[in-house]
C-alpha cells in the first residue's frame, strides 16, 4: 500500500511539471530565445533582442511633402539636420540626396534603424546620413541647423522646451501636420496628398532673451 501511494505520488508530479494537469503541455521560451531560433545564420551570433517603447506611431511622410519640408526650411549643403522619430530614414536621406546636407535620424525602433541604413546604402549617402536607436528626449542635437518632426501634438509640445533651449537662434524647425501649441509658426503650408490634404509648420528659433 505504501509502494502504491507513493507511486501515485510520483505521476501526479510528473503531471503537474510537464502538462500542468489540464492535459496541455507548458514549453516556455524568452522572447530572445525565440527570436534567435527564428533569425540566427550558422555562423553568426544574433544579440538579444530589446524591448522598445514608442510614444509615437510610424507612418510614413509621403515624398512630396518630404520635398515641401526641406524646401521650406532651405536645406543646402552647410546644413545639419536631424529628424526626430526619423522612420524608414527617407527625409535624413532626400536631404542628403538633393540638397547635399549633412543628417542623423533619431529613431527607437531597431527593425526601422535597420530599414534606414539599408535605404542609405542603396541611395549612396552613407558617408553623410547616420542613424541613432535613441529615445528622442534623451537626444543631444544641439548641433543641428534644421530639425524635423512628424510627432503628435502632445509629443511637439513636450518637446518644445527642449528645443528652444537647445538649439541655436536662426535654426529651422519643420513640422508634419502637427503645431506646437502655443508657439505659433512663421509659416503654414498645405500639400495635397493621394488621399489627404498635409500641413507643413515652420519655425525660427528666436533669439534668446
Amino acid at each position: 500500500m505504501q509502494h502504491q501511494r507513493l507511486l501515485i505520488l510520483f505521476l501526479v508530479g510528473v503531471c503537474i511539471t510537464i502538462t500542468g494537469c489540464g492535459g496541455q503541455e507548458y514549453i516556455v521560451k524568452s522572447k530572445e530565445s525565440v527570436e534567435n531560433e527564428q533569425t540566427q545564420t550558422p555562423g553568426v551570433t544574433v544579440p538579444p533582442a530589446k524591448e522598445v517603447r514608442a510614444d509615437v506611431p510610424y507612418v510614413l511622410t509621403p515624398q512630396p511633402v518630404v520635398d515641401t519640408m526641406l524646401s521650406l526650411a532651405k536645406v543646402n549643403q552647410n546644413d545639419v539636420l536631424y529628424d526626430l522619430g526619423s522612420g524608414d530614414g527617407r527625409i535624413v536621406i532626400t536631404a542628403a540626396q538633393k540638397f547635399g546636407a549633412r543628417g542623423t535620424g533619431i529613431e527607437i525602433d531597431p527593425q526601422l534603424i535597420k530599414q534606414a541604413n539599408a535605404n542609405a546604402q542603396s541611395a549612396g549617402v552613407t558617408d553623410k546620413v547616420k542613424f541613432v536607436q535613441q529615445d528622442l528626449f534623451n537626444t543631444d542635437f544641439s548641433n543641428a541647423s534644421v530639425v524635423t518632426l512628424y510627432l503628435l501634438p502632445d509629443v511637439n509640445t513636450k518637446l518644445r522646451t527642449k528645443l528652444l533651449s537647445q538649439l541655436k537662434p536662426g535654426t529651422r524647425i519643420v513640422s508634419h501636420d502637427f503645431d506646437m501649441g502655443e508657439w505659433k509658426p512663421d509659416k503654414v503650408v498645405k500639400v495635397q496628398g493621394n488621399d489627404r490634404q498635409h500641413t507643413v509648420y515652420y519655425w525660427t528659433v528666436p533669439k534668446k532673451l
